[in-house]
């Protein structure tokens, strides 16, 4: 029984126990590129788009555009690279969208309260959910597709607190005696890709 695994940017680890094999690349940092890829893997549609001279992946998921923004380059010559592509040490996954009225105060600290992973933020008129991925160290495909699940989980229990938060609106309204509905829409402020 042998374990082996060379942490390196898109080399093959293996490991075999008992006659047993299995192959997963590992890696220390992603290329656009071959995050692109393990996204197709996992049955999504993902675009690469250039803002502001930065590359970054545009897919959705339930419905809900959402964006992959690259973090960190990694420094040339400590990690392989994937030929002349920039290779980044972690990346964001965002969703933002687009509020219509007033959001019930306690819409974005209950999420952040009761959720692990994600973060949720306001900003102006746009929510923005947001999760971050470390690739430094070394990490496996199986566990950057874990990441995807992940977040379409998260997608879709963002989803669903935003539909549970007009009752949280309506009681807002009631404690301030106002007399007055107040409630909010929420529009996807992302691009899908078709």
């Amino acid at each position: 029984m042998s374990n082996e695994a060379i942490h390196s940017n898109g080399i093959e680890a293996g490991t075999s126990n008992a006659g047993l094999a299995a192959v997963d690349s590992v890696f220390d940092a992603i290329s656009a590129e071959q995050l692109a890829e393990i996204f197709k893997a996992s049955g999504y549609r993902v675009t690469a788009a250039e803002q502001n001279g930065v590359v970054q992946l545009m897919s959705a998921s339930q419905g809900v555009g959402f964006v992959v923004r690259f973090g960190n380059v990694a420094t040339p010559g400590t990690v392989q690279t994937a030929g002349d592509a920039p290779v980044y040490l972690d990346y964001t996954l965002s969703c933002a969208l687009q509020v219509q009225g007033d959001l019930p105060a306690d819409l974005v600290p209950s999420w952040n309260r009761t959720k692990r992973f994600a973060r949720l933020a306001a900003h102006a008129q746009f929510l923005v959910l947001e999760l971050d991925v470390v690739v430094a160290g070394g990490v496996a495909t199986a566990h950057l597709r874990s990441m995807i699940e992940l977040w379409d989980r998260l997608l879709q229990e963002f989803l669903l607190h935003l539909r549970n938060r007009p009752a949280m609106a309506a009681a807002d309204a009631a404690a301030a005696d106002t007399g007055s509905e107040s409630g909010f829409q929420v529009h996807n402020a992302g691009t899908t890709t078709q």
